[in-house]
């Protein structure tokens, strides 16, 4: 989000915002991140009016819903203030109080105008608040000194600034991208390791879930003498249509994926598979955990579950067993494993 913070009329804020996604966008393609304009203008959010707490979460109004809803889709901010009275603008600190979850652990970039400071002291002001609702700032910064650097309300081209622009950019990026475990944290389930959490995997996650099924069916290959295991050869493409179709869940910590298991509806049954735990995790009772997870995803229409593993699996097959699945063996060595479902 580019966030326009002053609403004075004929303020310089729209200008230097369209400016900055101008010459910004060709590296914004290039890291795919997409810059949107919001004025505060447009939002016109009151002094704030909630009777509860940010941190509550129960806003009454319309306006913070809509305003919660903006904050919380983007990934990070650049945030054009000018600076007034050594300062940032009321409307910001306004904007920024309304909510409070909504900032935590994304970035923000400032990008500042003014005169004597060219509206550093602004951005100054601007960080003490941002700080205190857990935002990272960024280091780089792009400050415009008004009579240097407009002509008739205009930015002229500037090489300095543009390139000032793009480092605000790229660290504001690679903030978001390493602060993204912390976001997803603050409302995931917590998982059984210290740290961890669980969320829904989705198609975005394939590379991750490609890494970790190489890493894990290779002991399977072994065991069971084969090389014909779908995890071991599966392309990005097929993992994602796969991810669009089950119920995935992965285990996560400090953005890496720890474990990950996945079901779905086949008729009466909940098909489980993929139950995967990194090398460095197993036996600490993941693989268990993430096996009830799963379970608990059950249609109310399924009567049972069922699994399947190569028959020289044994650590599997024991897992299976000591959580109440019963198994039969085809004769091709594949062991399906069946759980009568519980209420």
């Amino acid at each position: 989000m580019v966030l326009i913070s002053s609403t004075r009329p004929g303020a310089l804020g729209p200008e230097v915002a369209q400016w900055f996604i101008r010459t910004a966008n060709p590296l914004a393609r290039q890291l795919d991140a997409e810059l949107e304009a919001v004025s505060l203008t447009d939002m016109a959010l009151p002094f704030l009016d909630e009777t509860e707490h940010p941190s509550t979460g129960l806003y009454e109004h319309a306006h913070t819903r809509e305003w919660s809803a903006m904050v919380k889709r983007a990934d990070g901010f650049i945030v054009v203030t000018p600076e007034y009275n050594y300062g940032m603008p009321a409307t910001l600190k306004n904007a920024l109080d309304y909510l409070s979850s909504e900032w935590a652990w994304k970035p923000v970039g400032f990008i500042c105008y003014g005169h004597t400071s060219a509206g550093t002291r602004s951005v100054q002001h601007a960080k003490q608040v941002t700080a205190a609702l857990r935002m990272v700032s960024a280091s780089a910064l792009t400050a415009l000194r008004i009579d240097d650097t407009f002509l008739d309300g205009r930015i002229q081209a500037n090489p300095m600034l543009e390139n000032a622009n793009n480092r605000v950019l790229k660290e504001v990026v690679r903030l978001a991208h390493a602060l993204r475990p912390m976001r997803e944290a603050e409302s995931a389930t917590t998982g059984p390791v210290p740290g961890s959490y669980v969320r829904p995997l989705s198609a975005d996650d394939a590379q991750e879930v490609i890494v970790l099924q190489r890493c894990c069916w290779v002991d399977e290959a072994l065991a069971n003498r084969t090389l014909d295991i779908a995890a071991l050869h599966e392309s990005e493409d097929a993992v994602r249509t796969w991810l669009r179709e089950w119920t995935a869940v992965g285990l996560w910590r400090d953005g890496r994926l720890l474990g990950m298991a996945r079901g779905i509806r086949n008729g009466r049954e909940w098909e489980i598979g993929r139950l995967a735990v990194t090398p460095d995790f197993r036996g600490k009772g993941v693989g268990r955990w993430l096996l009830r997870h799963i379970e608990q995803a059950k249609p109310a229409a399924c009567d049972r579950q069922t699994l399947s593993t190569g028959s020289q699996s044994l650590h599997n097959i024991s897992l299976y067993e000591s959580e109440g699945y019963e198994r039969t063996q085809d004769a091709a060595g594949v062991v399906t494993l069946v759980k009568l479902a519980t209420a």
